[in-house]
């Protein structure tokens, strides 16, 4: 194949053979992503399956971090598949990401849960999704260093943007199939089972994913690169052992894509969280709602990434952060307001408050899922969050028991410490220090706990559930189409501008650990940070404080140290 263009032959088009290999990469992609979401789809019912053993707000934040085990492994798959990219190639990396990724899922599929082998289950689960994590650090880079290298110069946004439409087609690929399960079968049949085939089904794809990669020639750049000698021998050297190159990288991750990743993570997954888990809209209806906007918004990747080579990549990426950092906590209170309007009444009518000693009161980031949060204002607090209901906090002398109040209405809390002096009581006041609570009386207060609460919020009339139809559906798909948006603003242009940034002899290598650290770290960690934050604070918005820190911090750095980049000639870039 002839090498691709230079800046002298700029106009060029795309010819047929290097379309063919963008295609093939791109749906490649799509496939591996399919793999690494399903996970995320479908972190409630794999909850139940895998973490029964731990209480429930335990067990939804322990799946969660089994979750974001995938994102946190990605900046090491990032190093050892990048400096294979860029040692041996882009073709053969990639048919090594995807076997990883393929198989990986497919076992998660027929793994056994906690009933039937215990504390194994997890493990095993937390394993796979490692692997998985591993496989898509080292997809992303030589995806987005394969189609650039390939593109001709002065093109480069517009045909990376279809490499940035892969996350969000596999992420639609996958709510399609759980749904198409779910209205395939009764909610139980899919609890109990029918989750299980979205990730059969990822054998197929890897068949499919296998075939496309072996059809791919080597990049152009690299072949040439080689040819003449010039490839790195040693990538992580002289990525990060050398200041003028790793400075970019920092300058990548802190002033682009931190931000990029919080944004994204926060329009595509936390959107999705807060409407199942907060405001309790069924799950077919908000995986609906969200595959819409999806649908919507996709076409935007390409748009922004064509936009990107006309004005740069800089305005647009750095425009999304702003539009975020503004937007989030009114569009997320339209989200409510149009999605679960009697939560919205009961939070006006009668507010819940959370009266407790604070030193008894932790944050309940529980990465191992070990922890019990057994004293009673944690018991209070995280009952309040598991029903989506948002309070205010109240200081209380030490000893006191915890309590909440329900516009009028006062709960005592109780608690669960399984040995040493507990104060388990049923007054209002100060308690005194009791012998612990056995097993037995600890079920009856809880029993006690949650029937009062609940009694007392349906009282308040505070929904357990949000009514179908009071959903305006038409505004809830709207304002999620925003938050999507603002993702394509930030995600469509940021491949071309992370591979512009590098010389091609360290390209994969250098582009890839920025990324992943950003979208691994920054991003795979904010749904489970933001849930912490929303049980310590009380205020379902709260969470939203995390992306929104973040965007503005990259957005600060972003404008003042990073350089435009698209007119960047990456064959003379050494």
């Amino acid at each position: 194949m002839a090498y691709a263009a230079s800046t002298g032959d700029a106009v060029r088009p795309m010819t047929a053979e290097e379309k063919k290999v963008i295609f093939a990469s791109s749906l490649g992609t799509v496939f591996e992503w399919y793999d690494f979401y399903l996970y995320g789809s479908l972190s409630a019912v794999i909850a139940a399956q895998f973490f029964s053993g731990v209480n429930p707000t335990a067990a939804f934040i322990f799946a969660l971090m089994a979750f974001a085990a995938g994102f946190a492994v990605r900046p090491f798959g990032a190093l050892m598949f990048g400096r294979l990219g860029d040692m041996i190639g882009r073709k053969y990396t990639f048919l090594v990401t995807i076997l990883i990724m393929g198989l990986s899922t497919f076992i998660v599929g027929i793994l056994p849960n906690y009933a039937s082998i215990g504390m194994a289950a997890p493990i095993i689960l937390i394993v796979l999704r490692l692997l998985q994590g591993l496989a898509l650090g080292g997809e992303y880079g030589g995806a987005a260093t394969y189609v650039a290298e390939h593109a001709p110069h002065g093109r480069r946004g517009n045909y990376t943007s279809w490499i940035q439409t892969t996350a969000t087609l596999g992420l639609f690929l996958s709510l399609l199939i759980i749904l198409g399960c779910r209205v395939a079968m009764s909610p139980e049949d899919f609890n109990a089972w029918g989750w299980r085939i979205p990730f059969l089904i990822s054998i197929v794809l890897l068949g499919i994913s296998v075939w496309i990669r072996l059809m791919l020639n080597e990049s152009p750049a690299f072949k040439k690169m080689k040819d003449e000698g010039k490839h790195s021998k040693a990538p992580l050297t002289e990525s990060f052992a050398r200041w003028p190159n790793l400075k970019i990288v920092l300058l990548a991750l802190f002033g682009l894509v931190a931000g990029q990743a919080v944004v994204w993570y926060t329009g595509q997954f936390y959107s999705l969280f807060f409407l199942t888990q907060t405001l309790k809209v069924d799950a077919q209806t908000a995986n609906l709602m969200i595959a819409a906007a999806l649908l919507i918004a996709t076409p935007f990747f390409v748009i922004f990434g064509t936009l990107a080579d006309k004005i740069g990549r800089k305005p647009i990426i750095m425009a999304g952060l702003v539009l975020a950092c503004l937007t989030y906590f009114p569009i997320f209170k339209g989200i409510t307001h149009y999605a679960n309007p009697a939560l919205e009444e009961a939070i006006a009518t009668a507010p819940v408050v959370v009266t407790a000693d604070p030193n008894e009161c932790s944050f309940q980031f529980n990465p191992v899922g070990t922890s019990q949060f057994t004293s009673s204002c944690d018991i209070a607090k995280s009952a309040l969050v598991r029903r989506g209901i948002p309070y205010s906090n109240e200081a209380a002398p030490a000893g006191t028991v915890a309590s909440i109040k329900v516009g009028s209405t006062l709960i005592p809390s109780y608690s669960a410490v399984a040995s040493g002096p507990a104060a388990v009581s049923l007054g209002h006041g100060p308690s005194t220090s009791t012998p612990a609570a056995s097993p037995t009386d600890a079920k009856a207060a809880g029993a006690a706990f949650d029937k009062g609460l609940g009694d007392a919020l349906k009282t308040a009339n505070y929904p357990a559930k949000a009514d179908p139809a009071r959903i305006d559906t038409v505004m809830v798909v709207l304002l999620l189409t925003v938050l999507v948006i603002y993702v394509t603003m930030v995600y469509g242009p940021i491949a071309a501008m992370l591979v512009e940034m590098f010389p091609t002899k360290i390209r994969y290598t250098s582009m890839s650990l920025p990324y992943h650290i950003g979208n691994g770290w920054f991003g795979g960690f904010l749904p489970t940070t933001s849930f912490a934050i929303v049980a310590a604070t009380g205020d379902i918005y709260s969470g939203l404080w995390y992306p929104i820190v973040i965007a503005a911090a990259t957005f600060v750095i972003g404008m003042l140290f990073v350089r435009e980049t698209k007119d960047v000639d990456i064959y003379k870039h050494d």
